[in-house]
Order: structure tokens, then C-alpha cells, then sequence
């Protein structure tokens, strides 16, 4: 421990006699001070590197696995919903009860799409198909994809991500877009490939990357082909889709179109998120195993975080009786275990955040693109500030019965 600056207080001295002194009282400087107690706590941790590295591979464990759970929660949930997001549209005409673009909810009419473009405030209408088809394999056997129907030539709805081919080849025959990361699975599909989707042919024009919802891959098609492939018939839609003009107020233009479809529903962008992500917590039932998975490492964290500090405790026991016996109180001492438990907490979040970094790099894949918002690092430096700071508690109570007295004991 390093020495602390001390401030000796001369009393007067009262002379009875030449040989008689009062004794000199000695005290801290400033023994409630911040400062002092700030400097002590990190003189006390450094030096003892054996234990600081013990509190920080806790903070860095429950960092790394609450991390991991968290962006394992978050990919999943962008999995299914990018196509809304990709999509341009502001607002969804969709079949009554639509919790998710799933193609299954029913029908709309094609006419929601003329009518949609009159509406004031409305710049485009485009219509969207979508429903689940098989792919043939050559081997024999079928995959599932998700086939989506867009118009050309604007191709509102997708394709997205596109890593080999243009768009614009879907204006051909058959055509259709494959997700890339699915070829192999797909019997080794190439560019000009043809393959059996629903007991039509098709031919692979292009490729796309990451678009892997729960289910099936994503497959991209112009409208008329995937009607056909889809054995849609004619005049109805899955779904319609809706630009707002610059400067349109969405729920005004929103209240409109519902005037207009009182038959469907209209919702904006954040509704049919918030729709698609309750589906996806209420069916596949992550919210609550990812909840438990970061519960469990932060629980860890602490147990090891708690246990290391309060052996620090400890083994300089003698040392915060000495803190006591020139002055310190236990609320000084609570304070240097306060700055203790805070400069763990970030060091600890630095380096496991660090690692986190290194590791999403590593594993990043389309099957499993891992997603960390950049407030995750925030909220995790807060969380582990308390973490800490909760664990620190543990080493308090040892310390509130250290007595100035066992200094002077052998």
C-alpha cells in the first residue's frame, strides 16, 4: 500500500512543569475527501495484480457471455425483420390479422394498389407477392424458400443484398434470385442453373447475401413469374406497398387509407416490426432462454467478482485497520471500495468488449450474423458498474468490523 500524505496538528502545549507535554493528535489529510480514498483504492488494487486479474476475468466473463446472448438476440430478430426494413415502403395494405410477411395471412385485391397511388399524400403503391415454394434438387428431395414477387422495373421489395447478376435479368423468363449462402443446400447452384420450383422450371439469374429469416431463404422473382410459380390467381396481392411523399404525415395519410380499405389493414413500418418481433418472441420463445442465458453470466460475474474483492479484504485487513485507527470512517472505506469496484467495472468492460469485437469479426457469417447495437457498450459499462459495485457490498461488511484496535495485535 502506498503511504498517504499526513497532516500532524500541533495542539497548544500546556507546560505545568518543563517535563510535562499533551500528547499530539494525528489525523488524515482531508479524511473524508474523495480524493484521498480514490488514490488509496487504486494503490491497493494495482498492487496486488493476482486479485485485480481475478475481478477483471469475472467482469470480462460476464461481459463476453452477456454480449454474446445479446447479439444472438438482436441478429435473430433483424433476420426477420430486414425485409420490412429493406423494403422502402411506409406503410403495408395487408390481409386482416397480419402479424408478419409470411405470405399465409390471405389476400388483398390488385385494385388497392390504383387506388392507394390517388390517396393525397401517397407518392408510390407497388404490389408484393409472397408465399412459400419447394426447390427440386437433383439428387432428388426438395428445399423450402421463401418466394417473393416484385414488379419490375422498379422491383419495390427486393431483391436486396445482391452478390452476383443485376436485378434486372428477373425481367427474363423463369428468372429468379437464390440466397448465395443456400447453394450448396440447393444442389450447387450457379449462375444459370436451372432448377424445379413448385414443378415449374426456373433459372438461377443472380445471388443474394444474408437474407435468412427462421424459416426458409428468401427467393426473389418478378410479379408474373412468381405468380405463376406460386399458382397465385389473377387480381390479388399478398401485400401492398406505400411511399409516402417528401414532407406526408404518416398516421394522416395512414387514417386515409384505411377510409379508403376498411376491409385490410393499414400499418406503418414500426407497427408491422413491432408485429413481426412479437410473433417471433411468442413462438420461438428466445426472449425468455436469452434472458436467462444473460442472467446466468452476469450471476457469475458477481459470484466472482464478490468472492475475489472480499478476499482482498481480507488479506489487508490489518491495513484497513490502520486506515481506521488514523481516522478513515466506514463510510471513507466504503468510498475506496466504491472507486475499486468502478475501475474494475470499465477496465473489465474495455477488455471484454474488446474481445467481443475481435470475435464477431472472426465468426461473422450469413448464417449467424452476429448484431451489437452500438449503445449495447453503455449499457453494459452501467451494468457492470452496479455489478461491481453490488459485489463490493459483500467486501463492506467485512470491513465495517474491522476494528482500529487489531493494528497493535501480534
Amino acid at each position: 500500500m502506498s503511504t498517504t500524505a499526513l497532516q500532524i496538528e500541533v495542539a497548544p502545549v500546556e507546560r505545568t512543569s518543563p517535563k510535562k507535554v499533551v500528547a499530539q493528535p494525528i489525523a488524515l489529510v482531508s479524511p473524508h475527501s474523495w480524493a484521498t480514498m480514490a488514490r488509496l483504492g487504486w494503490s491497493m488494487l494495482f498492487h496486488d495484480r493476482l486479485k485485480l486479474a481475478g475481478t477483471l476475468v469475472g467482469v470480462v466473463f460476464a461481459v463476453l457471455l452477456s454480449n454474446f446472448q445479446v447479439g444472438i438476440y438482436f441478429s435473430l430478430l433483424l433476420r426477420n425483420t430486414m425485409f420490412v426494413e429493406r423494403a422502402g415502403a411506409d406503410l403495408w395494405i395487408t390481409p386482416p390479422g397480419t402479424v408478419a410477411l409470411q405470405g399465409g395471412d390471405g389476400t388483398v385485391p390488385d385494385s388497392v394498389v390504383a387506388v392507394a397511388r390517388a390517396v393525397p399524400g401517397v407518392e408510390w403503391s407497388a404490389p408484393l407477392l409472397m408465399g412459400a415454394a419447394s426447390v427440386k434438387l437433383p439428387e432428388g428431395g426438395q428445399k423450402p424458400v421463401m418466394l417473393v414477387g416484385t414488379e419490375l422495373p422498379a422491383l419495390r421489395g427486393g431483391p436486396f443484398n445482391v452478390v452476383a447478376g443485376t436485378p434486372a435479368a428477373l425481367a427474363m423468363r423463369d428468372a429468379v434470385f437464390f440466397e448465395g449462402s443456400r447453394r450448396e443446400l440447393l444442389g450447387g447452384l450457379n449462375l444459370g442453373s436451372v432448377r424445379e420450383v413448385n414443378g415449374h422450371r426456373a433459372q438461377a439469374v443472380g445471388f443474394t447475401s444474408g437474407l435468412l429469416p427462421f424459416g426458409p431463404s428468401y427467393a426473389f422473382a418478378s410479379f408474373d413469374t412468381a405468380r405463376e410459380l406460386l399458382h397465385r390467381s389473377n387480381h390479388e396481392l399478398s401485400y401492398a406497398m406505400v411511399g409516402l411523399s417528401p414532407g406526408a404525415d404518416v398516421r394522416a395519410v395512414q387514417e386515409r387509407l384505411r377510409a379508403q380499405f376498411p376491409s385490410q389493414e393499414v400499418l406503418t413500418l414500426a407497427e408491422l416490426k413491432q408485429r413481426t418481433i412479437g410473433q417471433v418472441l411468442r413462438e420461438s420463445g428466445i426472449g425468455k432462454s436469452i434472458g436467462s442465458g444473460v442472467a446466468m453470466s452476469v450471476l457469475c460475474g458477481f459470484v466472482i467478482v464478490a468472492l475475489t474483492m472480499f478476499s482482498a479484504v481480507i488479506d489487508r485487513v490489518r491495513q484497513f485497520g490502520t486506515l481506521k485507527a488514523l481516522g478513515a470512517t466506514n463510510l471513507d472505506l466504503a468510498r475506496l471500495l466504491l472507486v475499486q469496484a468502478i475501475t474494475c467495472a470499465v477496465i473489465g468492460v474495455l477488455l471484454g468488449e474488446t474481445l467481443v469485437a475481435w470475435f464477431l469479426r472472426a465468426i461473422r457469417e450469413a448464417e449467424q450474423p452476429l448484431t451489437l447495437p452500438p449503445w449495447l457498450m453503455v449499457a453494459t459499462l452501467a451494468g457492470m458498474t452496479v455489478m461491481c459495485m453490488l459485489a463490493s457490498s459483500l467486501a463492506l461488511l467485512r470491513v465495517r468490523r474491522v476494528e482500529p484496535a487489531m493494528v497493535f495485535r501480534g
